[in-house]
């Protein structure tokens, strides 16, 4: 069933988003990967605080396709490795209707994926926690975040490392429809906030 939403977008999820940019292909140059913008009841997004970054920066889940991997399917699987949530407590939303890319700064292009990257080429799904509280633990067997908190989707791009700030505007736009506190402008408080200190 496919559901037109103001022109935006649409839930027929069977359908490949298109290509931002796509007048100009490099999508080779890119690692394909993919981002899930989580919300709880009181539409507020799931945030984690890396534990390789010493900044003060917040991210929401992401990661890469593996090969013969679907994104949906790695949106799953990433978000069940970075947060512990299961699968099962996931209800896919929407998706992008595009590719969204960002660039790595050019004194990260040589550190980060063996320089193979000049970025990432992502899929990205707005989705529902189902769960509780406790059902989310960043402790686990590969540990990216020493912290997760709730926020308004209003704050991600000034939570967001500069340099992806502007796809995370992008993505409050593209699932505007879903977020009634973008569309007054204003927004709701932080809730629960949680802490893991990597093992060190």
């Amino acid at each position: 069933m496919k559901i037109a939403l103001s022109g935006v977008f649409n839930r027929d999820i069977e359908n490949q988003p298109k290509h931002e940019g796509s007048d100009v292909n490099e999508d080779h140059l890119y690692r394909r990967g993919v981002g899930v913008m989580l919300l709880n009841h009181q539409n507020l997004v799931w945030v984690g605080r890396r534990i390789d970054n010493t900044d003060e920066a917040w991210q929401m889940p992401q990661g890469g396709i593996d090969v013969g991997e679907e994104p949906w399917a790695t949106a799953l699987r990433e978000l069940e490795e970075e947060t512990g949530i299961a699968p099962h407590l996931v209800e896919r939303i929407a998706t992008c209707p595009e590719r969204l890319r960002y660039d790595l700064p050019p004194e990260l292009r040589g550190t980060l994926w063996k320089g193979q990257w000049k970025g990432q080429l992502q899929d990205w799904f707005l989705c529902r926690f189902l769960g509780r509280e406790a059902d989310v633990d960043i402790a686990t067997d590969h540990a990216e975040f020493c912290e997760w908190k709730w926020v308004a989707p209003s704050e991600l791009p000034e939570l967001i490392v500069p340099f992806k700030r502007d796809l995370y505007r992008r993505l409050l736009v593209e699932f505007s429809e879903f977020l009634p506190e973008v569309s007054r402008g204003g927004g709701p408080p932080k809730a629960v906030e949680g802490f893991f200190d990597g093992g060190s």
